[in-house]
């Protein structure tokens, strides 16, 4: 409804003052209750173009909205504004007209759970590639926070007209390979502990190709490639898949940067950047010319020994992603590789990739237990990992506590209250409202006739929770835009509050008046729809019982 407030103040300003506007430097936000539905600023922006102050334009514009001929008729999808008033320092406040209301709640349950679905996107593909932790060991808390942020994140994009693409980079070549191999042997390069690494060892046992019917422990070190590498097979398969699935995340495809590496497509890409001049040769090393694109220093993209960095390979796989014809890519990565934001920009815009590449950087994760930090896990072996995490709180109280906060903020995770039944978690408070919300239809057995014609005045109760149901759709054009996914739990808070007390004062279902019974229980039907596609966005379930 925001872009259709935008476009009847472009038209208000056309018609009073002849000149266009730039629709996006209108900004339009939802007034606080009793001052309007909607507040824009056009005013305070327009007035050193037209020569007049602030609140001269606001008038101005307001007594467009105020004539009869400026209002839009009403019907299913349209807007029609009641009144029009201009508040100091030169804003618009928008009043919607009472009767739409009844029109929109037939809307959304007519729709149902197609209800906020648009065609913004126009089909464009995006890549989103997330969590992607190391295969050498479990999923801890860090990595994992990035999984509900990319999944919600997808889920959003397709009901916004995108298609997107969720991946997993499997970093399956490097050191890290030999590090794990070197643990599993147990020998003196070993750095990776937990009781998962004796696992993966007695999985592995005498039946890997190489060793030939040896014990582990009479293998060489210089095997430990070869052993990791059944290692990452083995903790991809039996931890980090399991583990994703039990976080409610199905990935479109686990990339393997080692068959990267295979295909010769790192080396294609290391071509093209000594072609454009963006590489050359120091300390036997190939250096690739990041300070020409912002970074503090150049970067490495083969080592002296031949074998190419994790950077090179990144530059090969953003491309590669890009060549699979996708229109943009959204890296979300732990805080720790805040480092490698401007470099792998940089060598896109060499490649002539500007702009494709958005990256979300997630802060960390702290989790909380009877007021103190958790201790690590003795099967993860240095932290907290996403299994036990889920197997503490549960899916949903997982997902929608990593969700509540910004990426780019720290954040306690609470487990105490996450575990907690009552209305001080805020997952049980958003999913109760959809249990009571199917509590009550199954109550009303045969449902009125709701006639949208003979509704009785809305009080308020009734109005603010239908106001809020509208916002819905703009909430999820946005967030397809800035990415702010945070806003999806935070508006389902805000959508069960308003349910529950338009539930406390407004009696729905009453044999003594049905017409309101009819019209109350349209209220309820809308509310449960656009409740639980919120938390199928997000990835949560909608309970009809509790």
């Amino acid at each position: 409804m925001k872009k259709e407030i935008q476009r009847l103040i472009n038209d208000a300003i056309k018609s009073t003052f002849g000149i266009d506007f730039d629709l996006e430097k209108i900004k339009i936000d939802y007034t606080p209750e009793g001052m309007g539905d909607f507040s824009a600023n056009v005013a305070l922006l327009l007035a050193k173009q037209v020569g007049k102050s602030p609140m001269e334009v606001a008038e101005k514009l307001a007594d467009f909205f105020r004539r009869p001929t400026s209002k839009i008729s009403v019907d299913v999808g349209r807007l029609q504004i009641e009144k029009v008033e201009v508040a100091k320092p030169g804003f618009l406040n928008f009043y919607l007209a009472d009767k739409l209301l009844p029109y929109m709640v037939v809307k959304i349950n007519k729709e149902k759970e197609k209800y906020g679905n648009s065609d913004l996107g126009q089909g464009k593909k995006v890549h989103l590639d997330f969590v992607s932790a190391n295969p050498t060991g479990p999923v801890h808390v860090g990595n994992a926070r990035g999984g509900p942020l990319g999944d919600t994140l997808a889920n959003v994009f397709q009901k916004a007209g995108y298609e997107p693409f969720r991946e997993y980079y499997v970093n399956d070549a490097g050191n890290q390979v030999e590090i794990l191999g070197h643990s599993i042997l147990g020998d003196e390069k070993a750095e990776y502990g937990g009781d998962y690494v004796a696992d993966i060892k007695n999985q592995i046992g005498h039946t890997i190709p190489f060793a030939k019917g040896k014990s582990l422990t009479n293998i060489k070190n210089k095997d430990a490639t070869n052993v990791g590498a059944e290692g990452v097979k083995i903790v991809l398969d039996k931890i980090i898949k399991p583990s994703m699935e039990k976080f409610g995340i199905k990935f479109d495809n686990y990339f393997s940067e080692k068959e990267l590496q295979e295909s010769g497509k790192v080396d294609e890409v290391i071509n093209l950047l000594k072609k454009k001049n963006l590489v050359y040769e120091k300390e036997g090393a190939l250096w690739f010319k990041s300070t020409e694109f912002g970074d503090d220093k150049d970067r490495v993209v083969v080592k002296s020994d031949g074998q190419k960095t994790y950077f090179g390979s990144d530059i090969a796989y953003h491309k590669e992603k890009l060549d699979r014809g996708f229109d943009k890519m959204i890296d979300i990565w732990g805080a720790d590789h805040h480092g490698e934001v401007a470099r792998t920009k940089g060598a896109l815009e060499a490649l002539g990739y500007k702009d494709k590449l958005e990256i979300i950087l997630t802060q960390f994760v702290r989790v909380l237990k009877d007021g103190k930090e958790m201790k690590m896990s003795k099967r993860a072996g240095t932290y907290v990992n996403i299994d036990d995490l889920i197997d503490e709180a549960g899916k949903d109280a997982t997902r929608f506590f990593f969700l509540m906060h910004s990426a780019d903020t720290h954040m306690n995770f609470d487990l105490d209250l996450a575990k907690e039944r009552s209305e001080k978690n805020p997952v049980y408070y958003v999913q109760y409202a959809h249990a009571r919300i199917s509590s009550i239809l199954r109550k009303a057995n045969d449902l009125p006739t709701f006639n949208v014609g003979t509704l009785p005045a809305l009080n308020v109760k009734e109005r603010v929770l239908i106001f809020e149901l509208l916002k819905f759709p703009d909430l999820v054009e946005e967030i397809s835009q800035n990415y702010a996914v945070h806003h999806l739990p935070q508006y389902a808070m805000g959508l069960a509050d308003k349910f529950h007390n338009f539930y406390e004062e407004c009696r729905v279902i009453d044999e003594s008046d049905l017409e309101l019974t009819a019209a109350r229980l349209e209220i309820v039907k809308a509310a449960q729809i656009v409740l639980a596609e919120t938390l199928r966005l997000m990835g949560i379930s909608a309970p009809t019982r509790m």
